[in-house]
């Protein structure tokens, strides 16, 4: 049997190192969910003329630490619920291939969220306690989307999880390290981040509804079929294009709010693909939504700070 992914070939003469199989279970294509929310607070941050640089690294890397912590959770809690099996339509999943073990995967789970957390302790030094609890409850969150006694993504939570955390906790958190406050903009430009990163989640759980359904992984896909995922998917769509509308009218942005604008034939793309695609064919979806949020994110950015 033979399996792509990130254009690494894998069968049984031709395994990855186990450095590449580390790489393969961090999901490389799904880091722009870490990415843009440091990425559109830190824009805000400039655009108030706060921006601290070392306070945005830090974050970043945090971040990043945190999304692939919840990556190898979900890896290995979906195997050994049986969710992921060599027959599954997406990308290839390390454990049930073979090339990581439980107790490897259960190490590099805490060795990765360990490491964000002691990182994050910088963070708290310098801005204070509030940091700590963002820190703390992040990480819970990433293990409780597939581990504990009620997992998130098997119980219809996963699209909440990932839009509080990965969309409003990840961009206002940023600003709030810079500003040391609470603030209704940096709430409003979070929910276009947490709308894109959320509808790559949509994807993945809209094309494996049958294999979820079979496992008894209760996503809000297999509780409310295809034609909700489908409409869930275009209204997150709308609601990003409709903020940078609110940013220039009511926060008083100027013109260059409107950059995200040149997404939308890529956002046309999408909803096609969504009611045209099935079954495997819905990777090339996820990918161009993982493109999307992040060109979505960098343009957004640039607009705020011009």
């Amino acid at each position: 049997m033979v399996r792509t992914l990130n254009n690494i070939m894998i069968d049984k003469t031709n395994k990855p190192s186990k450095l590449q199989s580390w790489i393969l279970a961090s999901r490389p294509r799904t880091l722009p969910a870490a990415l843009v929310p440091v990425m559109v607070g830190s824009a805000l941050a400039i655009y108030h003329g706060i921006f601290f640089p070392a306070y945005s690294i830090v974050a970043l890397l945090c971040s990043i630490l945190i999304q692939i912590g919840t990556n190898f959770t979900n890896d290995l809690y979906d195997y050994l619920k049986g969710t992921d099996t060599e027959e599954r339509k997406g990308p290839l999943r390390v454990l049930a291939s073979g090339l990581i073990s439980v107790k490897e995967m259960k190490w590099g789970i805490f060795l990765v969220f360990f490491t964000a957390f002691l990182l994050g302790l910088y963070l708290v030094y310098s801005v204070g306690i509030m940091i700590l609890w963002i820190g703390i409850f992040s990480i819970i969150a990433g293990l409780a989307y597939t581990a504990g006694p009620f997992p998130l993504a098997y119980n219809g939570l996963g699209d909440l999880f990932v839009f509080i955390f990965f969309g409003i906790v990840g961009t206002v958190g940023t600003y709030y390290l810079h500003a040391q406050q609470f603030t209704s903009l940096a709430f409003l430009i979070s929910l276009p981040v947490g709308a894109l990163i959320t509808n790559i989640l949509i994807v993945n759980n809209y094309r494996d509804i049958e294999e979820d359904k079979t496992a008894g992984k209760n996503t809000l896909a297999v509780l409310l079929g295809r034609e909700f995922s489908r409409y869930e998917y275009v209204f997150f769509i709308l609601v990003s294009f409709f903020i940078p509308f609110l940013l220039h009218f009511k926060y008083d942005f100027n013109i260059w709010i409107f950059l995200p604008y040149i997404t939308l034939p890529i956002a046309i793309t999408l909803v096609k693909m969504i009611y045209a695609l099935t079954g495997t064919q819905l990777n090339k979806t996820l990918e161009l939504s993982a493109k999307f949020s992040a060109i979505y994110g960098l343009l957004l950015s640039i607009g705020i700070i011009l």
